[in-house]
């Protein structure tokens, strides 16, 4: 069959995942989470059925309410993903064909303030919910997502990949670099790839970069204090403002996470079952200054101020990751440039922020934008079959 190559650039492309997870059972932990909720509303946009297990929204507002997300799912529990007997049972009823566990104590500020329960959630929740696919005794995909910085050595000067060692200098990174060990653990021990044919529970691990989007309003979160300072039109606070992040639109590692648990229901070969990075492409990080300013550009106006403090909790300065495995096995690329992606976010927040109190439309309206959007590459060549 003959071909003819050309670029990914301004190639609109529908998402590859979509009649994958058509009409499965998909069960979310933290689906009341800024990440959690966008993935739920995302898979009953394509048709799944969701079962969400997780406790109340960690702030006021959120985006779980504002998008009104609790009303596409078919099950919802308010519980603690340590409580092993109610997961087991939330598992049980829900039978998952597909499971994400978000469900975690994510802010570094956070696991200064209060290590031992940092450790607790992240770490024996993951193992909770493990043991609870264990018994469930059925086939099914799980895919536990972790972080960036489960990286042992965060600011080397290339990108990290998935083969670098793992560690963390604070306890929020620490405990992600141990959950990505546990669950290395159960794979080997009751999962293990090559017994597929046994247990027929294919487990993989996935780290994203630095996300934002229309919602978050978590404590030290950088858009979080933008809107916060914004609408009422006070200088933004900014910590480090030379710090560099992978910072990427909330859906970007949300699609990577959705192509992957794609290929392992279509598929039985052993190699998804491993970790994958998701971020943007090598040489689209950029410093948080940049981010700040062009934020504030989409929004019509604003400034910040430099409040970084040398005797605050340790960040990372330069944080990178290497998406190679990503976009060559699994084929998956990011689809919106940073700016688009402030300009979007900064765009939700301002409809917020004028009264509308229902932001589900909008929400999906950004999900169906980003599906037709074109993929990014960088220096990369497909093949277009033709008659």
């Amino acid at each position: 069959m003959a071909g003819r190559k050309g670029s990914l650039e301004g190639v609109g492309m529908s998402v590859p995942f979509a009649d994958s997870v058509k009409g499965r059972s998909v069960f979310i932990t933290g689906h009341t989470g800024f990440k959690g909720s966008w993935l739920a509303l995302w898979l009953h946009r394509l048709g799944a059925k969701v079962t969400g297990y997780s406790l109340l929204p960690p702030t006021a507002p959120n985006h779980f309410v504002a998008s009104s997300v609790k009303d596409v799912l078919e099950s919802h529990y308010e519980a603690d993903v340590r409580n092993s007997s109610e997961l087991h049972r939330a598992l049980k009823a829900s039978a998952p064909d597909v499971v994400f566990h978000l469900a975690a104590q994510a802010l570094v500020g956070e696991s200064y303030l209060s290590p031992r329960e940092t450790f607790d959630v992240n770490i024996m929740g993951t193992a909770c919910l493990l043991d609870g696919v264990r018994v469930l005794n059925r086939p099914c995909v799980v895919i536990i997502v972790t972080s960036d910085k489960c990286y042992e050595d965060q600011e080397q000067g290339r990108g990290c990949a998935e083969a670098d060692p793992l560690g963390g200098h604070d306890p929020y990174s620490a405990s992600k670099g141990a959950v990505e060990i546990l669950t290395a653990a159960y794979r080997r021990s009751f999962f293990g790839p090559q017994f597929l044919s046994k247990h027929g529970v294919k487990l993989a691990t996935v780290r994203a970069g630095n996300v934002f989007g229309g919602g978050d309003w978590a404590k030290d979160r950088i858009v979080a204090d933008m809107v916060k300072a914004l609408s009422v039109q006070t200088p933004i606070p900014v910590r480090h403002p030379d710090s560099v992040r992978p910072w990427q639109h909330a859906l970007e590692p949300l699609s990577g996470y959705l192509t992957l648990a794609g290929k392992m229901l279509e598929s039985d070969n052993p190699q998804w079952c491993s970790a994958w990075n998701f971020g943007p492409l090598e040489g689209k990080m950029i410093s948080v200054k940049q981010f700040v300013e062009t934020f504030c550009q989409a929004w019509g106006g604003g400034s910040w101020i430099d409040c970084s403090d040398t005797n605050s909790f340790h960040e990372t300065a330069i944080l990178r990751l290497t998406i190679e495995k990503a976009t060559r096995m699994l084929g998956w690329h990011p689809r919106w440039p940073w700016d688009q992606a402030v300009a979007r976010t900064a765009r939700w927040y301002r409809t917020f922020y004028n009264g509308i109190t229902s932001m589900r439309e909008v929400s999906e309206g950004d999900i169906a934008a980003y599906e037709e959007a074109p993929l990014q590459s960088a220096n990369l060549e497909i093949v277009y079959e033709c008659n």
